[in-house]
């Protein structure tokens, strides 16, 4: 059984819309986009090829296949990040799409989640998920992930689509790995761990 790994850029206030430009996510009339980008530096951009690389394949829904179709076939060929996206799998899960033409890309056809639990199934290294908002919804709500890979950036947007929506599956994760970045970026990593765990705290329980 292959891992499904999230990987996203959040703020602090839980948005993961338009990171990385003005124009990458307008829906609902969006106006923050871009709010990632003063805080990347060489050791955000070490770390994203070092987690790009250890991907078998990249599940992607359409807003952010467009976006990386456009960027990364123009990547110099010594870009590790460019290199390993081009050449890898993908697989793309859209309503909308009736062929993808970059490199290496399969449209997924019929349920998502019934898709994505086959390719689950399948051999070989993890499934990555970049960005992809409203997948990443599906994907949540029918429980398919088995790792949350968070960069949370510290900046508050206010408004705009959230890592976890309503549909949100109750579940327990445990913490495997976190650091900070130089520019203040919280890097953590969160895998499964069953079902939420219940108590009570307080001077009258004894938990205080």
């Amino acid at each position: 059984m292959r891992k499904l790994l999230v990987t996203t850029f959040v703020s602090l206030d839980g948005v993961m819309q338009g990171p990385g430009g003005p124009d990458e996510d307008r829906d609902g009339g969006f106006e923050h986009g871009g709010w990632a980008v003063p805080h990347f530096d060489e050791q955000l951009i070490k770390l994203m090829a070092e987690l790009t690389g250890q991907a078998g394949a990249l599940l992607l829904g359409r807003k952010t296949y467009d976006t990386f179709a456009a960027a990364w076939p123009l990547a110099e060929a010594d870009d590790p990040i460019g290199a390993k996206l081009n050449s890898m799998p993908k697989f793309v899960a859209s309503r909308t799409l009736s062929t993808v033409s970059w490199r290496n890309s399969t449209l997924l056809t019929g349920d998502v989640a019934d898709a994505v639990g086959a390719l689950k199934r399948g051999a070989g290294a993890e499934i990555q998920v970049h960005g992809s908002g409203e997948l990443v919804q599906t994907l949540v709500a029918h429980d398919l992930v088995d790792e949350f890979h968070l960069l949370v950036f510290p900046v508050l947007v206010g408004s705009g689509k959230r890592l976890f929506g309503a549909g949100t599956v109750p579940a327990g994760l445990t913490l495997v790995d976190t650091w900070t970045s130089a520019t203040g970026v919280v890097v953590s990593r969160y895998a499964r761990a069953g079902a939420v765990q219940y108590g009570a705290m307080g001077p009258e329980t004894g938990n205080w």
